[in-house]
């Protein structure tokens, strides 16, 4: 049986029920997963406000001594709140392994006017390259693939090339990075 001790700053309630703190939840999670898991749990936390980059920052000092925290140092180095779902961290991972990695995420897109013409999960700007993580929740309904092909059409007549990706694709550890070096390639060629 495995034991922690917890202080008073470490629990909260939550409908009346003792529960730990977004902060120590998230520190006890990623000292106990891998790496994929442990930046979809921070990024997530980052995202949703459940903890803020302060505490983010604070984490180390949290975890410091513990089982795990030498690999959860590195997960706190790739920890970013921009990604909106775990789909969209794990794709980032795999380009970021695959050494394609993204120097944008939720790219805005704008015509000469200003106009938004779309935000892109991922992005490779010098190339004009825009990934989509299309999870099933958030894309699934049918009025949202007919907004997200409403929006490809728009970033595409301004010259972007779109790509998407599935949590299966994610699966697949050399999937992504080849498919978006091929994109960054036939790009140069234009």
């Amino acid at each position: 049986m495995h034991q922690v001790t917890v202080g008073p700053g470490d629990v909260v309630k939550v409908a009346g029920i003792p529960a730990t703190s977004s902060l120590r939840t998230v520190s006890d999670v990623i000292l106990r997963v891998d790496r994929y898991p442990a930046v979809s749990v921070l990024d997530s936390a980052l995202n949703q406000g459940r903890i803020d980059p302060a505490q983010l920052a604070a984490i180390p000092n949290l975890i410091r001594g513990r089982r795990g925290a030498v690999v959860a140092h590195a997960c706190l180095a790739e920890a970013d709140g921009r990604a909106q779902s775990p789909l969209e961290t794990r794709s980032r991972l795999r380009c970021v392994d695959g050494r394609v990695p993204p120097d944008a995420l939720q790219l805005e897109v704008r015509d000469d006017d200003g106009y938004l013409l779309g935000i892109g999960d991922l992005g490779w700007r010098g190339p004009r390259l825009i990934a989509e993580a299309d999870g099933r929740d958030a894309h699934g309904t049918p009025e949202a693939a007919y907004a997200d092909r409403r929006r490809q059409n728009r970033l595409v007549n301004a010259g972007w090339t779109i790509l998407r990706f599935t949590w299966q694709d994610t699966l697949h550890p050399s999937y992504i990075p080849h498919t978006v070096r091929q994109a960054i390639a036939a790009a140069h060629r234009r």
